[in-house]
């Protein structure tokens, strides 16, 4: 895979698999959605006042570098990414990758 990079979608609980859907419909081939907690200036729940961590899911797609910004595009339309307490995406660039022949063109 030549110049790879990782785009990390940190979202609201349920919505990974919209992120992933998004994603794919755009260009990657996969992603991984993983689970997380966190909390941001826009998310101060509590239960009978006790503050809680909302739950998070946290999806890594491995790129090329020429898809970045197309699935980003979409990931950011999908998950709503332009609203506040929505979610954030970034980028970051991979070194190495092994175990995926498929994407070695």
């Amino acid at each position: 895979m030549l110049n790879p990079s990782l785009i990390v979608s940190i979202v609201r609980k349920g919505w990974g698999n919209t992120v992933l859907e998004a994603s794919v419909k755009a260009g990657a081939t996969g992603g991984t959605v993983l689970l997380g907690r966190g909390a941001g200036v826009n998310e101060k729940e509590s239960i009978f006042g006790i503050p809680i961590e909302p739950e998070k899911e946290i999806i890594l797609t491995l790129v090329q570098e020429n898809e970045i910004d197309a699935i980003l595009q979409e990931i950011v339309r999908a998950a709503e990414l332009d609203q506040p307490g929505h979610g954030l995406a970034f980028v970051m660039p991979v070194k190495k990758v092994l175990g995926i022949p498929h994407m070695n063109d």
